[in-house]
């Protein structure tokens, strides 16, 4: 009896964890390693890459003033052209009327169809085509005549071959957003009394922003590497600068990767402005928003506060009531 007792107040013995061994991710690592290093051995030592003709040349004012300068300047004047009339082709396509359905359809069927490279080579040659352009009575005379060598110089050619091609790409990208939200919310909208482009606008559209901002985002960064292709035309932006002084002084390939380093440079800040921005679209999807690079490099160094407070949750026009307040008001 004493001795069942004794075995009865005998504790099992705690199991040992074993961490389970991963010899196949310690082999990548060390691979990985081993290459990284002959690439860095390589940049360094290589004087092909001649890093001091790059540094004299980097914050030149060819390269900042026309090149950097006019870059970013393609860049937003293009996405916003393609941005506006990516939405009112969206609309279209999305349109009752089979005349506008139609004729959205047919122009991103011809913007995505031909290459953008091909697209600014017309643009840029349209004078070939139209010696001039005029406005007037359809079939009859015409009351203003230009020509078309001055009415589209090679500025406003690299805006119409980048910014048109874009808004096909960015008609479809807005047509999934508006998809992507439920058809509920129109029909709540229209109970309440709103018209079909209120409800676009304040009810289907904010929605939308969730799923049109990422591709945005990414068409964007596309769009600043995409200017490079308006040398062809020729338009001085950052490629076309770096070709002239690469030719210029015989060394292409230093010039080549010193416009590459402008280029990562400037998406890098791109993608950073990306992220935060969906972070901030993303909060009416989502219950708490996941830690930014920063909070989870204090928690893991110590003296972070964590993830942020949950976000709010985003009251739809499908939740109100028919009176139009808000539920428990």
């Amino acid at each position: 009896m004493t001795q069942l007792l004794h075995n009865e107040r005998v504790r099992p013995e705690s199991i040992r964890a074993v961490p389970v061994r991963h010899p196949g991710r310690w082999v990548a690592v060390a691979v990985i390693a081993v290459l990284a290093a002959m690439l860095i051995h390589s940049v360094l030592t290589n004087p092909n890459w001649d890093w001091s003709f790059q540094r004299q040349w980097i914050f030149s004012e060819p390269i900042v003033r026309q090149g950097i300068v006019t870059t970013l300047w393609l860049t937003v004047v293009a996405m916003a052209l393609g941005l506006v009339l990516g939405v009112i082709l969206a609309v279209m396509r999305l349109s009752p009327n089979p005349v506008l359905s139609s004729a959205a359809w047919m122009y991103i069927w011809v913007f995505r169809g031909t290459p953008v490279l091909v697209q600014l080579v017309i643009w840029a040659n349209l004078g070939a085509l139209y010696k001039s352009l005029s406005l007037g009575i359809p079939f009859g005379e015409a009351f203003f005549t230009f020509d078309t060598r001055t009415l589209i110089p090679n500025a406003v050619a690299a805006i119409l071959g980048l910014g048109l091609n874009e808004a096909a790409y960015m008609a479809e990208i807005v047509r999934g957003g508006i998809l992507s939200v439920d058809e509920g919310q129109a029909e709540a909208s229209s109970a309440l009394g709103m018209k079909r482009t209120q409800t676009m606008r304040r009810i289907v559209l904010p929605q939308a922003m969730r799923v049109i901002v990422p591709p945005t985002g990414n068409e964007t960064i596309s769009m600043l590497k995409t200017t490079s292709l308006v040398a062809v035309i020729p338009y001085s932006e950052l490629f076309f600068q770096a070709q002239v002084i690469g030719n210029r002084t015989f060394q292409p390939f230093p010039m080549l990767i010193m416009a590459s380093i402008w280029y990562l440079s400037i998406t890098s800040v791109l993608m950073v402005g990306q992220y935060y921005l969906e972070r901030r679209y993303a909060r009416g999807s989502v219950r708490s928003l996941p830690p930014t690079p920063i909070q989870r490099m204090r928690a893991r160094f110590g003296g972070g506060d964590g993830p942020g407070p949950a976000a709010p949750i985003a009251v739809t026009a499908s939740a109100l009531p028919m009176d139009g307040r808000a539920p428990h008001e």
